[in-house]
């Protein structure tokens, strides 16, 4: 069987698991909601005769999309870098904000943009007012130790948007109207308004604007397999667009009789859309979310993946709201029942549990829809793993065992889900387990869940939904243990792989290499790892980068022969980075990950040449090293199933 060449495509660079942290200043998920109000019955009244907002009409079942190839305008996801956004992160950068620097590869991809951006601006930047930044920076900086370094960043971000467009970045009139924190950094809007005139990044920007959509270009295939990959499990489809009801004056209403002009209700279509802003200069590992009109932004740093980060989440509350506004009464009819579940939770988490029971139903649905979706990818792998390991097992006994870890591995799976609803419940989302169960029925079912949600919402049981507490506390405390065991091996790995881990120069060029690899720049990045090759002549990562180099650049070539030439050149870099990590010595420690990653990555190419017994060898060579954090475990399991399909 032989593979398409895009399935050698990598990862650029070994990246850890990163904490994602969604931060809605200023619009926040209550202001996610604030174009449904429209149609929302106020707080304490009864829902009006008819809804000022409806939803586009639908079918009750929707096919998602079945590819990754899927025009993802069709489900309202557009990227959009933002020059405006641009501008304001890099007069913020000069003036003094430090989130993790290039020190650490594994924290920030983008640091090598970064440096690139202060050596731009050096010279051009005159000392005054590169004082006079720093110095606003410094007097309204977030004060406390556990401030983070995307708290401090998120006000910029709101500042950004609600500037006027380029070059005049009009500041807002003070109001108390403007998103949460902009007031408190409004007057650094002049100093980017001098800082865009005089730094020289006017001229710069055009070219700045292009890495960023060399960013979102990478974004984009991951993106789509996310939304296909959300869509298909909710059996639905967004709704991209929505009718607005508007009142407007009679055209043909007698202006010679002194009468009031008659009014007429007219349905006029407005879109909705999620754009994605890919921002290099954010925090990493660190998502924005902002709505703004009909508008959701998800303002992304590098290196995040769409399908596990809080983007899913961001994109599921797009497709979640307008299902919430188009029920809105029949959740209205449950107000009662609803508040009761919210004062119990809010008598112990008042801060973090909304009394609005749209927002707590719209916070259950995304929360039971990220774990259930979660468990069942978990439980698919741990399927699909535990069916390798028992046909390379060798005798009873040895089967037995592998079943065994399997059922002590789904319990953790499980345990895991339910503390995830256990904490979304005790933050407001009081249905989030009641949902839960629902989508069970609905996963393999086919059918939309809007064709079901108003049954839903009929259907909980209030007694149930305040008894869940008592439910989830045993899976809940096993779970938290077994994360504690797990952090504690973890910390112990990490601090045994600190000595091949601190290499700075080593780590800033790979860094920079990476830049050059999303940027296509095949032939600067070889060059490049070349020289770090004779530098660092028996580290594993530099032949295992040149590996991905060369292998990325065969995808662009044509001729068959200098393709096939390019791909054994980059098997022979990943049998390097195998070789060199087997003999290390006490000074080098061997990375585990990085050699699995490597045979994952022959088998592909082997695949791709059509190789199938090489490429096995290769892809059972990464599954025998295991499932270590990193690694390419399930990538090399993939591959196999591949290779063993008619």
């Amino acid at each position: 069987m032989k593979f398409r060449l895009t399935d050698i495509d990598n990862v650029f660079m070994n990246q850890q698991l990163l904490i994602v942290i969604m931060l809605v200043c200023g619009s926040t998920l209550a202001g996610a909601h604030q174009q449904q109000q429209e149609s929302r019955p106020p707080a304490d009244t009864q829902p009006a005769p008819q809804q000022t907002r409806q939803p586009a009409p639908q079918q009750t079942r929707q096919p998602a999309p079945r590819s990754t190839g899927i025009d993802l305008t069709d489900y309202g996801v557009e990227f959009a870098p933002e020059p405006r956004l641009i501008v304001v992160m890099a007069a913020l950068e000069v003036a003094g904000f430090n989130p993790p620097s290039a020190a650490a590869v594994e924290t920030s991809q983008a640091s090598a943009f970064r440096e690139m951006l202060r050596r731009d601006t050096a010279a051009a930047l005159d000392r005054d007012l590169l004082r006079r930044l720093q110095t606003f920076y410094e007097r309204t900086k977030l004060a406390g130790a556990t401030t983070t370094p995307a708290e401090q960043a998120a006000r910029y971000v709101s500042l950004a948007y609600a500037l006027g467009p380029l070059p005049g970045l009009e500041e807002p009139p003070r109001s108390v109207d403007l998103p949460d924190g902009v007031l408190e950094v409004l007057d650094f809007a002049p100093l980017v308004r001098e800082f865009y005139r005089k730094s020289g990044i006017e001229e710069r920007l055009p070219d700045y604007v292009r890495q960023y959509r060399a960013e979102s270009d990478r974004l984009r295939r991951p993106t789509g397999e996310m939304v296909r990959t959300l869509l298909a499990y909710l059996h639905t489809r967004p709704e991209t667009t929505f009718f607005e009801r508007v009142q407007t004056s009679s055209s043909t209403a007698d202006k010679s009789k002194k009468k009031e002009t008659p009014k007429r209700a007219v349905l006029r279509e407005r879109a909705r859309r999620f754009i994605i802003v890919p921002d290099l200069l954010a925090p990493p590992g660190v998502i924005n979310f902002r709505v703004i009109g009909d508008d959701y932004f998800a303002i992304v740093p590098y290196g995040i993946d769409p399908a596990n980060s809080d983007l899913r989440r961001a994109y599921l509350q797009y497709v979640v709201d307008p299902i919430v506004a188009r029920f809105n009464r029949d959740i209205a009819a449950r107000r009662a029942d609803l508040r009761l579940l919210l004062d119990e939770r809010a008598a112990t988490n008042k801060d973090m549990v909304t009394p609005d029971v749209f927002l707590a139903v719209s916070r259950s649905l995304v929360a039971a829809t990220e774990a259930r979706m979660a468990e069942a990818s978990r439980l698919d792998t741990l399927t699909r793993e535990t069916s390798v390991r028992l046909q390379a097992a060798r005798d009873d006994a040895a089967r037995a065992q592998i079943v065994k870890e399997s059922q002590e591995k789904r319990a953790g799976i499980e345990d895991a889900a339910t503390a995830q609803l256990a904490d979304a419940y005790e933050r407001g989302a009081t249905l989030a387990f009641y949902f839960a169960e629902q989508l069970r029925g609905l996963e393999s079912s086919g059918f939309d869940i809007r064709s079901s949600f108003a049954d839903m919402i009929a259907s909980f049981d209030v007694a149930k939904e305040k008894g869940r507490p008592a439910e989830y506390a045993a899976a809940r405390a096993r779970h938290l243990a077994r994360r504690k065991a797990q952090q504690e091996l973890a910390t112990a790995s990490v601090a045994a792989a600190a000595g091949s881990a601190s290499n700075t120069p080593l780590i800033q060029s790979l860094t920079e290499v990476d830049i050059l690899l999303r940027a296509k720049n095949y032939t600067d990045a070889e060059k490049r790892l070349r020289e770090l090759a004779r530098d660092f002549r028996d580290e594993p990562r530099v032949h295992f980068a040149l590996g991905q180099v060369t292998s990325l650049s065969a995808q662009d070539v044509f001729d068959e022969n200098l393709q096939a030439a390019r791909l054994q050149a980059a098997l022979e870099h990943y049998r390097m980075t195998v070789q060199i990590s087997a003999a290390a010595t006490t000074t080098t420690n061997p990375d585990p990950a990085l050699v699995s990653r490597a045979h994952a990555a022959m088998g592909r190419i082997l695949a791709f040449l059509e190789r199938p017994d090489d490429a096995l060898r290769a892809f059972d060579a990464a599954i025998q090293i295991g499932n270590v954090p990193g690694g390419a475990y399930n990538e090399a399991v993939d591959g196999r199933q591949k290779l063993q399909r008619p």
